[in-house]
């Protein structure tokens, strides 16, 4: 019994040490150096502390919080002011990052990619999370002096420097990023247009309601709204002067920010067998179409939908990073949620707000432009619109997420906050 024993320890030792042996002589890769990367690699790290990791950015900093370049446009914005983590993190976590490098392409057969400064490097598991960019308007002018668009540190830094030498400022695009750039702006006493091709700003979160209300508050810092509009041409000789709308009118202005969209970086996976649509497309692993090649945050194309999400890319991330290393991980869908602070207003959105996919809908308007919306399906809370108390976020957040049953509410007769109650008690 002793020997047996003493057998099977020997051998699980053993077999622990050629694990160790093994993980030590793999590689892992992760492209991109946003939250989505960095969120995976704590999930490897938490199941492995050995494993080989190779983090590649394209930017000369060190990986930083990119929600707060919108947000700090009044501030310095320095990198080590909006650091993911301490810049000790790497070594006390034995990763190698490599600062101002881009992967150009990869060879999924030979598992190699290929880097800007002509180096190539191996991998035995590759994580993609490079990300997405700016998709430039089409528009005569685009590409003038004075146009800016908003994606890394040092573009913050050129629109606070920019700013600080002009005073009438074209911002186009109303959504959640033309929105806060537009607030920064107006704070800094510049005359501000704001340019939206749709009827109403932030068309994908808010309802006509909800959008009339922040049109509103905006109109009372001296930002002009221009809904239905699209903006023809940029005017200007060296640098911008004017712009001209589809309608024909033509107004002055001496800088234009254009925040339009995203466009998932899957520029580098040309000539690969990785499956993509508008971003790479994966499953509710994280796992692409070729094996041991991962991807998660705003790259990810999942059930048809590119999020570009700071809550959605973590999710993404830690999933991913667990699967890399074996950890059998699913990816639980994340409720999208949108949430805006500034023009003395606070709002969130959240799921589905479109009212075809409701059965019932509750609407509450009240003083001082608070606003409230919730949108419910087969007697389950589907998406919420909230203007005002954005401490009712996080119960409208678990009733979506963990479909909360409200078979028992009678609907037509209950106010939201009843609601909300019924919810926090459900979930305790």
């Amino acid at each position: 019994m002793f020997w047996e024993k003493y057998f099977i320890k020997s051998k699980l030792q053993a077999n622990y040490l050629l694990e160790g042996v093994k993980n030590l002589n793999e590689k892992i890769l992760v492209i991109g150096s946003g939250i989505a990367a960095i969120t995976a690699i704590k999930s490897i790290r938490e199941i492995d502390q050995n494993i080989e990791i190779h983090l590649i950015g394209d930017e000369s900093f060190y990986p930083y919080n990119r929600v707060r370049l919108s947000k700090g446009l009044l501030s310095t914005l320095e990198e080590d002011k909006i650091l993911l983590q301490k810049k000790d993190w790497y070594d006390l976590n034995n990763i190698r990052l490599y600062k101002n490098i881009a992967v150009i392409s990869i060879d999924t057969d030979k598992k190699e990619v290929k880097l800007s400064d002509g180096n190539k490097m191996n991998y035995n598991k590759l994580l993609l999370a490079n990300g997405a960019s700016n998709v430039a308007p089409h528009i005569l002018g685009i590409d003038k002096k004075g146009v800016f668009n908003l994606r890394t540190l040092k573009d913050s830094w050129n629109i606070k420097d920019e700013a600080k030498k002009n005073n009438r400022i074209l911002i186009i695009g109303g959504g959640i990023q033309g929105l806060e750039i537009a607030w920064i702006l107006s704070q800094l006493g510049k005359k501000v247009f704001l340019a939206e091709i749709f009827s109403r700003l932030m068309p994908k979160q808010l309802d006509e309601k909800s959008s009339e209300i922040l049109k509103n508050a905006l109109e009372v810092y001296n930002i002009e709204v221009m809904l239905n509009t699209q903006i023809k041409e940029l005017l200007g000789d060296n640098k911008i002067s004017g712009f001209i709308t589809a309608k024909g009118e033509t107004i002055d202005c001496d800088m234009v920010v254009y925040s339009t969209g995203i466009k998932p970086n899957i520029n580098i996976l040309e000539n690969t067998q990785i499956k993509t649509n508008k971003g790479v497309i994966v499953n509710e692993k994280m796992e692409t179409s070729v094996t041991d090649i991962y991807a998660s945050g705003d790259i990810v194309e999942f059930n048809d939908e590119v999020y570009g999400l700071w809550n959605i890319a973590i999710g993404q991330g830690k999933i991913a990073g667990y699967n890399i290393v074996g950890k059998n991980s699913i990816y639980q869908q994340i409720v999208p949620v949108t949430t805006l602070n500034a023009f003395n207003l606070s709002l969130f959105s959240m799921g589905v707000i479109d009212e075809d996919k409701a059965k019932d809908i509750l609407v509450e308007e009240l003083e001082n432009n608070t606003y409230q919306k919730v949108l419910i399906n087969n007697n389950k809370i589907i998406g919420a619109i909230v203007i005002g108390d954005i401490r009712k976020s996080p119960a409208l957040k678990i009733a979506i997420e963990k479909e909360i049953s409200l078979s028992s509410v009678d609907i037509k007769n209950i106010s939201i906050d009843e609601i909300i109650e019924i919810i926090r008690k459900k979930s305790k």
